[in-house]
């Protein structure tokens, strides 16, 4: 899952590149296509992670039944001892035997608690418009190029334009 992951971030970047480099020619649409494909793999590259967390997750749930059965085995001798010591009345001895098992099942608890928090998130799929313009607007300061300007019929107004410019300018001091 972290190599698909991996190969995922690495297309983020070409498509980034790609929409940069389109962007520099002065074609919006294609620089809009390859920003929105750029952000359909960061999540991609989430939901990889998040998946591999998920498998992570579900391998301690494994490990954790497992430990279970070695629970139920040791339950087993326990009781056999809890036999022999209620034969001898060795309440102390019982005591420490109950309040060890009751400290593994609340330690059990608390980590299918995290297990199920962990499942239920998800990731959404859709890519807003707000992060295909914030990532158009970051490629295009990377590659020291004014959007605005190259742009004005998809950003509004000159006056709209030369506010903006304005205000970044004083951002910028």
């Amino acid at each position: 899952m972290s190599r698909n992951a991996r190969r995922s971030q690495k297309q983020e970047k070409i498509e980034k590149e790609q929409c940069k480099k389109h962007i520099r020619k002065g074609n919006l649409a294609l620089a809009k296509i390859h920003a929105e494909n750029s952000i359909r793999q960061r999540n991609k590259a989430l939901n990889f992670l998040t998946m591999s967390a998920r498998v992570e997750a579900i391998a301690a749930k494994v490990q954790d039944a497992q430990t279970m059965n070695r629970i139920t085995n040791s339950l087993r001798k326990v009781s056999e001892a809890m036999d022999k010591t209620l034969k001898s009345m060795d309440l102390e001895r019982i005591s420490k035997l109950v309040d060890a098992f009751e400290n593994n099942l609340e330690e059990l608890d608390v980590k299918e608690s995290c297990i199920k928090d962990m499942m239920s998130a998800a990731t959404t799929t859709a890519v807003p418009i707000l992060d295909v313009e914030a990532l158009l607007n970051e490629v295009a300061e990377e590659a020291g190029l004014d959007l605005m300007v190259a742009l004005p019929v998809e950003y509004g107004s000159i006056e709209e334009q030369d506010d903006l410019a304005k205000r970044l300018a004083k951002l910028r001091e």
